[in-house]
């Protein structure tokens, strides 16, 4: 009997091909290959798992989350005043801390602190870093004390006067000066003059006393005196100042109100 003819035989390859490879695939040497769609499926599948594993890392278990609290920065509160006031959650998962919530916490409860960074440390930890306010001037009030920062905030009363910190006399007379600015204004030209003084000066530096928004005198060691005058010209003041000071060391009163033609009296 004759064998298949070339024809019949080539037919039954391709039919045996066909059936050898599976619907919707191409077998490529030696291995299956999937249609774009089918890689597109398998991509999207891993990336669902790569999420929901992300997701359940962060929120669902017990490796992610707030175990110690830390704070630093801290001059006259204590590491453990700051935590306190913050109330973090411990034991809550890291990524779910709201830190905004914890910077106004901190900023409500302790009005001394001036600045707080929030920090999320990983794996376990929060970090609290604080900036305090520092006392530029200091108002008896009884027998305690305010303490005033450089932005004239009124941040905290102490039982003693921090040493070093000017005193400030607010002895406002009534006048047109003082219903134009009352008397928060005439604190910030306290304040802004205090910026303004020399080194040299501010060393010396005993209190600020203010009767009006252009009467501002400083009270220096030794009995000494600087009539001011108002916060305006600053910069002018203080070079007049060290130069009067220079020319009459021994001289008990300076006035600078006008700084081009200041004066020196006393002996």
């Amino acid at each position: 009997m004759a064998g298949p003819t070339t024809a019949q035989r080539g037919e039954r390859q391709a039919q045996g091909s066909s059936a050898a490879r599976p619907p919707g695939g191409k077998r490529v040497g030696g291995r299956l290959r999937l249609p774009g769609r089918g890689r597109l499926i398998v991509l999207l599948a891993a990336a669902v798992l790569l999420v929901s594993g992300g997701i359940w890392l962060l929120y669902g278990s017990s490796w992610l989350r707030v175990e110690q609290v830390k704070a630093s920065g801290t001059k006259v509160l204590t590491p453990g005043e700051v935590r306190a006031a913050a109330a973090v959650p411990i034991g809550a998962p890291l990524v779910s801390v709201d830190t905004d919530a914890i910077e106004d916490r901190i900023g409500r409860k302790l009005p001394r602190i001036d600045s707080v960074d929030v920090v999320r440390s990983w794996p376990h930890g929060i970090a609290l870093k604080v900036t305090e306010r520092k006392p530029v001037l200091v108002i008896k009030k009884g027998a305690k004390f305010v303490e005033v920062d450089d932005e004239s905030v009124r941040f905290a009363m102490v039982a003693e006067a921090p040493k070093g910190v000017p005193f400030l006399e607010l002895v406002p007379e009534e006048s047109s000066s003082l219903r134009r600015f009352g008397a928060g204004r005439l604190l910030e030209e306290a304040v802004r003059v205090t910026r303004e003084v020399p080194e040299s000066v501010d060393r010396d530096l005993r209190s600020v006393r203010v009767r009006s928004y252009d009467s501002i005198t400083l009270e220096l060691s030794g009995e000494r005196t600087v009539m001011w005058g108002s916060g305006e010209q600053g910069a002018a003041k203080a070079r007049a100042l060290r130069a009067l000071m220079k020319a009459a060391p021994s001289a008990e009163h300076f006035d600078v109100s006008a700084p081009t033609a200041p004066a020196a009296s006393g002996s």
